[in-house]
């Protein structure tokens, strides 16, 4: 939200008032608080008929520092918060002073403020470099004409600094200059609108700043004044948390100790998802022709996904398979698990009227009500439907009993669609603020599911495929990026959204093979089979038509065979890098800057990515086979050629349909399995041990580590190449193979 007309005037009806001038400093041992008159205080008569903006700092985490400014302090906490569950009990900072300067230090990262004076912060490295400030406009408040009282908060950007994440986020990937309302709404991937708002940026300067308020934030990303980022509340507190790096990695490390980690998904949810599609017709005989179908033409399929209409129309959800299609649902799945495979099916948090649950929610006070008491209700998706309130314990018990009964069927995974469409003149059961719940209603939402499935399934079993999160949401995998166009320019704006959550903290994401809206040129198609496969997670999803390679030409089954099997091969290496994510919160699927921080080039690539430490990935976005990417410092090895290329520099090829820019880094170690016909095999049988050493390459030692498939570890090799020879010592006696590449 702008406050300002240009940099010296005040948009009509807004009233600004700045921390201006220092009139008090307490510090506790572990905790500070500064109280900032808002205009320069020249004699005592000042001291009245005007405010203070009141600033308390401490650190709920080793190497982060909250700063919450605060105008009225008497505002009744009605909640939602987010959850922090590495918060710790007691600030983890120590205070002092030093002359007229206060400092509050937790871990690398250090604010400083004056205890007389004009006001301002600064935020310092170990080093005692600045790493950004709050200035003359830094903390302030601003009333609007007619109602609406905000906090506002201004922290500076630097020369050359970029800014990064809030979450899934399809505009450009460099945040700087947009406007960016954290707001959940269901928009697509075309729009400035987002499903997944997560009001935290990593700075290439290498920190990390979060706002701590799950309503709508508005940010500003130098787009209101140029050398600042400042984001505005419409509340009387606000809270920020400054994260300290040095890395990009570090920060996002800190952020997700602290607001909690990704779950491990399971090996087998790595494979192939084969969907109906949504609104096409299908039935077991339909269903048994794709499995089959896909099994013929030898391409391997790991879950198999039932889309809305598993449930009769008007009634989702009731959680009921409709008995006209599908008569017999347990001995139906029982028939496709004996394939091999996993099962999902499509939820939502909604209730049509035409449920036979709409009555029992009703009747046990299950839903979100009305300011008169009554049942909110619309005919958006479903007529008449309802929302369950998961403020409501026996509500959330209740809900997810209806999915046990689902997994009793056989069901292994659901894909929880929607939640953003949350209303705001509504009452909640725990009373719980409407701003605030609109966005973090999708929390509590996917917690519940995650939750029963790992409760029923065990830990490390339990995948989701959401389309909603606020932030914490990481916790709970897998992530999609939603409704997208089959064209290349929807490929490029999902990447983009992929990217932006990964540097938001979430580990594990993926996007609609082929997009979502439309029927997918066959190009299009071929070239999204070598992306999505080249992605944590792998799913082939349509709205009106089928996703079935066939139905793209021979061709197309080729290319979806190639890179599915291409994937499990992968699965000892990219495992390994799932169980990092798990451990540190780094993701999986990685834009180049949490790999090469200091390379400019790198901070703004925005049409490729690391899959892993160690695979550059560079889809093709174009009808012909061109495309242009950046190789980063180094020689690299084309995986599916064997080329070497060196960079830092671009490179313009063009790759057939069964190719792409795959590269290997200089010195990378990847394990690969043999078996290519699942991802969640024997991983250790006949392994492969690719060394990549091209020539003029260095010495070198790699520990590489290939877990076991709940991510414990199943065998260590340590690899050193010296003078062009390769020596392995190993704590497994299982055999294995070394090739030697370049």
């Amino acid at each position: 939200m702008k406050f300002t007309d240009g940099f010296w005037q005040l948009r009509s009806g807004v009233h600004a008032s700045y921390a201006t001038e220092v009139r008090d400093v307490r510090l506790d041992a572990d905790r500070l608080a500064a109280y900032a008159a808002v205009k320069r205080v020249e004699r005592r008569g000042d001291t009245l008929n005007a405010p203070l903006i009141t600033v308390d700092a401490h650190s709920p985490a080793e190497g982060v520092i909250a700063v919450r400014l605060t105008h009225h302090a008497g505002k009744r906490g009605k909640g939602p918060d987010f959850e922090m569950p590495g918060a710790a009990a007691r600030s983890a900072a120590t205070t002092r002073t030093e002359g007229t300067t206060a400092e509050l230090t937790s871990g690398p990262l250090t604010l400083r403020l004056p205890t007389e004076g004009a006001f301002g912060m600064e935020f310092l490295d170990e080093a005692g470099r600045v790493l950004t400030s709050a200035g003359r406009k830094g903390s302030a408040f601003a009333t609007v004409d007619g109602g609406g009282h905000h906090m506002v908060a201004q922290l500076a950007l630097g020369v050359g600094e970029t800014v990064h994440g809030l979450g899934e986020r399809f505009t450009p990937y460099v945040k700087n200059g947009q406007v960016v309302d954290m707001w959940q709404a269901d928009g697509g991937t075309s729009s400035e609108q987002a499903y997944k708002n997560i009001p935290f940026y990593l700075s290439s300067r290498g920190y990390g700043v979060f706002v701590n308020h799950p309503g709508k934030v508005s940010f500003e990303v130098g787009s209101e004044a140029v050398g600042q980022v400042q984001f505005s509340v419409e509340d009387q507190t606000l809270e920020y948390f400054v994260i300290a790096g040095p890395t990009p990695k570090d920060v996002l490390a800190r952020w997700t100790a602290l607001s909690g980690r990704p779950a491990l998904p399971p090996a087998w949810s790595f494979g192939l998802w084969l969907t109906t599609s949504f609104t096409t017709s299908y039935d077991e005989a339909t269903v048994t022709s794709f499995v089959d179908g896909m099994a013929e033409r030898g391409i391997p399929l790991s879950v198999f996904h039932f889309d809305c209409f598993w449930m009769r129309e008007y009634q989702w959800c009731d959680f009921e398979w409709d008995p006209a299609v599908f008569p017999d649902p347990e001995g139906m799945l029982a028939r496709l698990k004996d394939k091999g495979l996993k099962i999902c099916v499509w939820i939502n948090p909604y209730i049509g009227q035409k449920s036979a649950l709409y009555e029992e929610g009703v009747r046990e006070g299950y839903f979100v009500l009305t300011p008169e008491g009554d049942v909110w209700q619309w005919d958006k998706w479903q007529a008449g439907m309802a929302l369950v309130d998961f403020t409501n314990p026996e509500a959330t018990a209740w809900f997810q009993s209806k999915l046990k009964g689902l997994l009793d069927q056989g069901v292994d995974g659901f894909k929880t669609d929607f939640g953003e469409r949350i209303p705001t003149d509504v009452v909640w059961h725990d009373g719980s603020d409407q701003e605030r719940m609109h966005n973090y209603y999708t929390h509590l939402y996917n917690k519940a599911v995650f939750e029963l499935l790992e409760k029923e399934r065990g830990q490390g079993e339990a995948v989701l495929f959401a389309r909603s999160a606020a932030a914490g949401g990481q916790q709970f995998p897998v992530h999609w990026g939603g409704d997208c166009w089959s064209s290349f320019e929807a490929m490029a704006e999902s990447l983009r959204g992929g990217l932006s959550l990964s540097l938001s903290g979430f580990g594990f994401w993926s996007h609609d093979i082929g997009g979502f809206e439309g029927t997918p040129d066959p190009a299009v198609f071929k070239r999204w089979l070598a992306f999505g496969l080249l992605s944590s997670h792998s799913r082939l999803h349509g709205s009106s038509s089928y996703r079935v390679p066939w139905e793209f030409g021979d061709e197309a089954v080729d290319v979806a065979r190639q890179f599915t099997r291409l994937k499990h091969r992968l699965m000892p290496y990219l495992y390994g890098a799932a169980v990092e994510t798990h451990r540190t919160g780094v993701p999986t699927m990685r834009p180049l800057l949490l790999e090469f921080p200091d390379d400019p080039t790198a901070r703004v690539a925005d049409r490729q990515y690391l899959l892993g430490p160690d695979l550059l990935v560079a889809p093709v976005f174009s009808q012909d086979g061109t495309v242009e990417y950046y190789v980063p410092e180094g020689t690299w090895t084309h995986f599916l050629t064997g080329e070497t290329v060196t960079g830092p520099a671009w490179r313009q090829e063009t790759h057939g349909f069964d190719s792409l820019p795959l590269l290997v880094r200089q010195g990378a170690v990847l394990a690969l399995g043999a078996d290519e016909s699942r991802p969640d095999g024997d991983w250790l049988e006949d392994l492969e041990l690719r060394v990549y050493a091209p020539e003029g390459t260095g010495d070198f030692t790699r520990t590489v580590t290939v877990p076991d498939l709940m991510g414990a570890v199943a065998a260590t090799y340590e690899v050193v190449h010296q003078g062009g020879e390769v020596r392995v010592t190993t704590d497994t006696d299982r055999p294995y193979t070394v090739t030697l590449v370049g």
